[in-house]
């Protein structure tokens, strides 16, 4: 991991230069030798870069790295997170498949499933994770993608992958995980039986908060020519391009991939700028130290604030009672990130004073950061969802997200204590009120 995390897809002896770091090519076009040059790439019969909204040599570098962690067949650095799952998304069920969904999402990912998404005829039907019948019961003829997270925003539940994964692959459906809060140090979903990964590289991946982007992984598990009628816009010539995408598979490549940037990363210009690839490589590089880090201070936090009057319940894997304590132990041995929940006891009014009385965790609703950050999901991330919809992912009146950074543990903890005291006057107040 440490070493990947450095030096994968990076040869600074091949660079004309030799610079240790992968320089930021910021051209939007790329000169050729001739005219048969371009037209090799414009047929996809040579590789190479020739407008940079469907790739440039710095977002490679980054693709070959997040490739290499994720032990997976290609990757595509895209402009976000969000960007990511749609493109995944559309590649595998648009138009008119079905999606069956965890309850526990990020908000934003909900709302694309429910809305963006069916407006390409794509329906979906969510299940809690935790409820493998449920989850078997879910499929059906039309299913074309699941979807889940390895590690749940924002009550850090974890999902048993591979018993979700066997239920998927029975029925020949690609398994796609968000992994954003585990990343490549914590958990590697291809090896617990995802298909496809998916990345906010905004978060942990990034690490300081200072640059949007997503990743799409393929694992190499899936292969459309196993099922060539379902997966026609991939195994039969494409009108458009001229190719079939899953020739790709028997070159080593990922078809899925190659039509995913051929067709949706160009279309819907969902382009990565080569300053923002360098500054996720960046973070990259020192990814294993900060999660082992963050993770052991968010377990001990956890702790502390479990039983805390006010506190009416801490969502984190390590805590008695979670039903997911033995997948935190069996598939997670180096940490479960750096986000978790707690609910307050006084709605949102206790949130709200909570959070006002912060000093050192700051009000923003990035996870992931450098910096610890505090928000409440139910007025922010989810706020969009119907009840329904927020009860099954966890996110209550009282519901607070924190996302620990690398400050010192116990500044964190003195912080929390004033937060927690306001929260109970607050919530003193209301209740006489």
């Amino acid at each position: 991991m440490s070493t990947a995390g450095i030096h994968a897809g990076w040869d600074a002896a091949a660079d004309g230069h030799g610079a240790l770091t992968p320089p930021i090519h910021t051209a939007s076009a790329y000169a050729q030798p001739s005219h048969a040059a371009l037209k090799a790439l414009f047929q996809r019969r040579a590789d190479g870069f020739a407008y940079s909204r469907s790739g440039n040599p710095t977002t490679a570098v980054l693709e070959e790295r997040i490739t290499a962690l994720e032990q997976g067949i290609g990757a595509i650095a895209v402009a976000s997170g969000q960007a990511a799952t749609t493109i995944a998304l559309c590649a595998l069920a648009a138009p008119g498949g079905h999606v069956v969904a965890s309850s526990r999402l990020y908000g934003g990912t909900t709302e694309f499933l429910d809305d963006t998404l069916a407006d390409f005829g794509v329906t979906c039907t969510v299940v809690d994770p935790w409820d493998l019948g449920a989850w078997e019961a879910a499929f059906t003829d039309s299913t074309r993608a699941a979807i889940v997270e390895s590690i749940a925003n924002p009550g850090a539940e974890l999902v048993d992958l591979p018993a979700l994964s066997a239920i998927a692959h029975e029925r020949d459906v690609p398994v796609v995980v968000d992994s954003t809060l585990a990343s490549p140090a914590l958990y590697r979903p291809g090896e617990h039986g995802a298909d496809v990964v998916v990345h906010s590289a905004t978060k942990y991946l990034c690490g300081h908060g200072t640059t949007i982007a997503g990743l799409i992984v393929d694992t190499g598990r899936f292969d459309p020519r196993r099922c060539p009628d379902r997966w026609s816009r991939l195994t039969t010539p494409n009108r458009r391009f001229g190719v079939t995408f899953a020739d790709d598979y028997a070159r080593g490549g990922s078809g899925l991939l190659a039509y995913a940037r051929a067709k949706y990363v160009t279309d819907f210009g969902t382009t990565l700028p080569a300053s923002s690839a360098q500054q996720i490589l960046v973070g990259i590089e020192t990814l294993d130290l900060r999660m082992q880090r963050i993770s052991e201070d968010a377990a001990a936090l956890a702790s502390r604030l479990h039983g805390r009057p006010g506190v009416a319940h801490v969502a984190h894997p390590t805590l008695p009672g979670r039903p997911d304590a033995h997948l935190a132990e069996r598939d997670f041995p180096h940490g479960t990130s750096g986000v978790f929940s707690i609910e307050l006891e006084g709605g949102e009014a206790a949130a709200a004073a909570f959070c006002d009385a912060l000093r050192l965790w700051t009000i923003a609703v990035n996870i992931g950061d450098a910096r610890s950050l505090v928000c409440h999901p139910a007025t922010t991330t989810h706020s969009h969802l119907t009840d329904a919809q927020r009860e099954a992912c966890g996110v209550r009146p009282g519901t607070v997200r924190l996302s620990v950074g690398l400050e010192d543990r116990e500044d964190l903890w003195a912080d929390l204590e004033a937060g927690l005291a306001a929260a109970r006057s607050g919530s003193e107040v209301t209740t006489a009120a």
